[in-house]
């Protein structure tokens, strides 16, 4: 798909906002007028500003407007039992079965073994999910993780200072210990690593088996109350928020 300008059209600032879908083009005038826009971090009040909608970076209070293009951004609750791919040669179940047929073939931004359910991210932006995925913009990824029997303390300590594995350290970010009972633990883990498996080599490697993980969240995106299997296509500001964890 293509973009709606070229950077050699520059349009007015308050149809960049009106075609973000945050205000009608009179509701975007006022915006600017009170101050509440930024065009590349400097503060935008004339109504005759004209700007790039690809290349420069406009804000409406704080958030970050995506540029504008024709393009898909959907987050998935991946169900367990389900692969991060759109066909498999071994005929398991595929997340193409749960997006909706007029999206297309789409990208998924970080992939989820088939083990692990939740949240997914996915995109007919290739530029974009291959940004977001590469090491250099690795942005953190919140876990929940339920453990085959009570975690203790020594080990929740070991867990948060960082586990040696085969390929190296890994640190988390945060350990919050949800619950513990007499057979399982349930663990937020917190962690800005996409190797392969990790949060299942973390605790395998302090002698615990993992029953079940579902990623909660993606950087700025939360699963929130989503149902398994479902898609919803993400806000304008999530958008944004995105874009401005991997630097564009």
């Amino acid at each position: 798909m293509t973009d709606t300008h070229t950077a050699d059209e520059p349009v007015r600032l308050q149809k960049v906002i009106a075609a973000a879908g945050l205000a009608s083009r009179r509701g975007a005038e006022e915006m600017i007028v009170d101050g509440r826009v930024e065009v590349n971090g400097r503060l935008v009040t004339e109504l005759g500003t004209r700007v790039d909608p690809i290349n420069d970076v406009v804000r409406v209070d704080g958030s970050r407007i995506p540029p504008a293009r024709h393009h898909i951004y959907l987050a998935l609750n991946k169900p367990r039992g389900v692969v991060s791919t759109m066909d498999d040669p071994q005929s398991r179940p595929t997340v193409e079965e749960y997006i909706p047929r007029k999206a297309g073939r789409l990208f998924h931004v970080g992939r989820l073994d088939a083990d692990t359910e939740g949240l997914l991210i996915l995109t007919n932006d290739g530029d974009f999910a291959q940004r977001l995925s590469h090491p250099s913009f690795e942005i953190d990824k919140l876990y929940l993780v339920e453990v085959d029997q009570p975690m203790e303390p020594a080990a929740v300590k070991r867990l948060a200072k960082g586990v040696m594995l085969e390929d190296g350290l890994v640190k988390p970010d945060k350990v919050k210990v949800v619950s513990r009972g007499a057979s399982k633990t349930l663990v937020e883990l917190t962690l800005h690593s996409g190797r392969n498996r990790v949060v299942r080599r973390m605790m395998e490697s302090l002698g615990y088996s993992v029953r079940r993980l579902a990623r909660l969240r993606v950087g700025p995106i939360r699963l929130g109350n989503l149902p398994s299997g479902q898609t919803r296509e993400l806000t304008v500001k999530e958008i944004g928020a995105l874009y401005d964890s991997a630097g564009l």
